[in-house]
């Protein structure tokens, strides 16, 4: 019996699903603090789960968080993953970088994998996810050029108000036969854009899942992992709610956390 079963029959209201959201490290005057975007714990519950922000973790402590969760969401960031973890030196040292946020994000997500955890990975946190199963990152898109010719800028326009920043910058192509075409989703859609990193090699083992215009790879998924796995560059957790893009993504990202929790966590 699932655990929503056993509470409709008593009457209680269904646990939802648990999702944990990796905190960055900021400093306020003279004092680090643990931050989560409002914007990313809203998401969560869009997608019908409730969010659980950790602030960070010892290697010790991961196999308990994984146990408590249902499903992990990794958020964008305005600091980047640390290129020493793809072998390169720090391309602009002006960069924000959050080696507190790496030293357990990037050993949680294989393990979280592995598991078949529902994963829903936005921004840095698609950065972090390619880089911890052994890619490689852009350091500046804008700056990059392949075989096809130079990557077009991806960076939001400075100085904007929000609402200019996470509009929509291109279209994206879904690759055919991927998870996101699975969803339902059109073969082109608009989406925001504002990175100035992003996937240069795919780790081994994910499957490109939509492609921007110039062919930098904007969503990707982890072929052959036991759970939902889906990793985007853009921004679907801004105005969730007002986008059927979104929406879908994170309906499908809740109901695979649903799914895990009845699977694994049944009433005794």
């Amino acid at each position: 019996m699932s655990l929503e079963t056993a509470d409709i029959e008593s009457g209680a209201a269904p646990r939802k699903p648990l999702v944990l959201v990796p905190a960055c490290n900021r400093l306020s005057g003279d004092h680090l603090f643990h931050m989560a975007g409002k914007k990313y714990v809203d998401a969560v519950r869009l997608a019908g789960c409730t969010p659980l922000i950790v602030p960070t973790a010892e290697p010790d402590e991961l196999a308990a968080l994984l146990d408590l969760a249902d499903g992990v969401l990794l958020t964008g960031s305005k600091s980047n993953v640390h290129p020493r973890h793809f072998d390169e030196a720090v391309h602009d040292p002006a960069l924000p970088l959050d080696p507190d946020r790496d030293a357990w994000t990037l050993a949680l997500i294989p393990l979280a994998i592995a598991r078949g955890l529902p994963l829903f990975a936005i921004c840095r946190g698609a950065q972090e996810a390619n880089v911890a199963l052994g890619g490689s990152l852009y350091q500046a898109v804008q700056e990059a050029v392949t075989e096809a010719g130079p990557l077009a800028d991806h960076r939001a326009p400075e100085g904007q108000p929000p609402e200019l920043q996470y509009a929509a910058a291109h279209p994206v192509n879904l690759v055919p036969g991927g998870l996101l075409a699975s969803l339902g989703l059109p073969a082109r859609f608009e989406v925001n854009s504002l990175h100035g990193q992003a996937v240069k090699r795919l780790a081994a083992g994910l499957r490109a899942e939509a492609l921007a215009p110039d062919g930098l790879v904007e969503a990707f998924s982890v072929a052959g992992a036991p759970g939902f796995a889906l990793c985007v560059q853009w921004h679907p957790e801004w105005l969730a709610a007002d986008n059927p893009v979104s929406m879908r993504m994170l309906q499908a990202f809740g109901a695979a956390a649903r799914a895990y929790r009845d699977r694994h966590k049944p009433v005794a």
